[in-house]
């Protein structure tokens, strides 16, 4: 059944109605396009437009197809052109003369619109306990590896000693970041299109903000042309999507790298973990990779979401057809990869030994040793050459600096004592920087105290 059939003489060829219906993807909010429903009837029995006897049969009808649909004993077919003519046939033949006025004051563009928009508010929500419970996982790895010293990187090169507490938590900011921006798109996008019509109203007396109450909006949107147009909302989430999936990315790109042979700074669990077919030795970190290739198709979403609505005239066009399937693959794919990446961090195994020995070989602690040297008097710059001098030694040797005899250190600089050795341990490193932000125990203590009050 065709919502627009009057008009026409001739059936629709097939291949134009397989082009054109949307039922085959937007049946994925046939519970949010019955509560839009609902909230109507509700607003247009208040406002006289329809009988109360109206609206309680209508409920009945739109209730018992949302349950059938749940259950399973009501079947979405592609007859229908969306999930709108589908609903309202079903309600039609199930509460006769009443079903055919549920559409009274309203327009398929509205209701797409609210329907979208209904859809998208509750995917945010998974979306935000998701992340939620990464941040949690991720703040329990801190508070254990507090005093877990390892290399940080610059260029990929070993810098300086910090903690794994401190890496994980740059990531734990990252996602941080992540839910406050869903939170952002939420609250902006929280406006009530319903009531818009087609374009320009309507003649009916609606109640637009009891709907919008009904619904859990803030109020209802101010331009009727734009309410039906604007998929600005989409966008924001496709780049909020996009954002995560980069931050996913980076640190599956560094798990990736901190499970090589040659790193092994993390062990695996198996359960996360694919063989070889030909090479029984490999154990390989596909679902990391998986994530991290991942990225690449959600970007592609909001390039074409953005592309789809680069050059669209007011008001609805039928180019915003295409902003379901692409968003709707977007928001399952970073739901996914959110699940499995929590799991696959949650039983990794780190190797804590390895990695404070990696950042002993990388003389992390160089900068120390020169500062070390400042202190006792020395410019910063000969500092810098004198060390510079040690490492070479060390290189040549094959030995770290904490492995250097005193008189070793003594005969490129007298300056050096006994106390130098404490002064470059990686605890020393790492424990003396103190300020907010840093690696320090007592300052990551700080930060991991507020991290807990905004979780809770």
């Amino acid at each position: 059944m065709k919502l627009w059939g009057g008009r026409f003489t001739k059936q629709t060829n097939q291949l134009v109605h397989n082009f054109n219906e949307s039922i085959s993807f937007d049946q994925k909010f046939y519970r949010q396009d019955i509560a839009g429903s609902i909230a109507h009837v509700t607003m247009l029995a208040k406002q006289g437009i329809l009988s109360n006897e109206d609206k309680e049969v209508i409920i009945a009808g739109l209730t018992s197809i949302r349950e059938d649909l749940d259950n399973g004993t009501l079947e979405i077919t592609t007859e229908h052109e969306d999930i709108h003519s589908f609903v309202e046939a079903h309600l039609t033949e199930r509460v006769g003369e009443a079903g055919k006025r549920l559409h009274t004051g309203r327009s398929r563009n509205d209701q797409v619109a609210l329907d979208m928009k209904l859809y998208t508010r509750d995917e945010i929500d998974e979306l935000d306990e998701l992340l939620k419970g990464l941040l949690e996982v991720l703040l329990e790895l801190m508070e254990e590896n507090l005093h877990t010293y390892m290399p940080g990187f610059t260029h990929l090169q070993k810098a300086q000693p910090i903690t794994l507490a401190h890496h994980v938590g740059a990531y734990y900011e990252m996602f941080r970041r992540d839910r406050s921006r869903l939170a952002d798109i939420r609250k902006r996008m929280n406006y009530c299109p319903l009531g818009s019509g087609a374009l320009a109203g309507t003649t009916y007396p609606l109640d637009r903000a009891y709907s919008a109450e009904l619904l859990g909006f803030d109020g209802p949107t101010l331009n009727s042309m734009d309410s039906v147009a604007d998929r600005d909302y989409l966008i924001e989430l496709l780049s909020a999507l996009s954002t995560i999936s980069m931050h996913l990315s980076r640190f599956c790109e560094e798990i990736i790298i901190w499970n090589t042979n040659e790193y092994r700074f993390v062990e695996m669990d198996d359960s996360y973990s694919t063989g070889s077919s030909i090479m029984p030795q490999k154990k390989n970190p596909d679902i990391a990779e998986l994530i991290r290739g991942k990225a690449g198709r959600v970007y592609g979403a909001l390039v074409s979401m953005l592309t789809i609505t680069k050059g669209i005239p007011l008001a609805y066009n039928k180019d915003l057809q295409e902003d379901k399937e692409l968003t709707f693959d977007a928001i399952d794919t970073v739901k996914g990869c959110l699940l499995l990446f929590t799991g696959m961090v949650s039983s990794m195994t780190f190797r804590k030994d390895v990695m404070e020995e990696s950042a002993k070989k990388g003389f992390t602690n160089a900068t120390d040793a020169a500062d070390y040297l400042v202190n006792h008097g020395v410019a910063f710059r000969d500092a810098h050459g004198i060390i510079g001098q040690l490492v070479l030694l060390c290189i040549e040797k094959n030995i770290s600096l904490d492995e250097l005899s005193l008189e070793e250190y003594q005969a490129i600089s007298p300056v050096f004592q006994e106390d130098i050795y404490e002064a470059i341990s990686m605890k020393t490193c790492v424990e003396k920087r103190m300020t907010i932000g840093a690696p320090g125990a007592e300052a990551m203590k700080q930060v991991i105290e507020i991290y807990k009050k905004e979780l809770n």
